[in-house]
């Protein structure tokens, strides 16, 4: 796996702890949960897309 995709991988893992830690202290927030979708789905197009020759 490249290291643009490792990067996007860890901002993807990252951002799943932070939203989870703002929900629990917070109260959730579906404009965090939305985003962290988009950037899970960008992540997911990105490995797929190295995967194919």
């Amino acid at each position: 796996m490249p290291s643009s995709t490792k990067t996007m991988g860890g901002f993807t893992i990252g951002g799943l702890v932070m939203v989870t830690a703002y929900t629990v202290a917070l109260g959730s927030n579906g404009w965090l949960w939305f985003g962290w979708v988009v950037v899970g789905l960008i992540t997911l197009a990105m490995i797929l897309s190295r995967g194919t020759p």
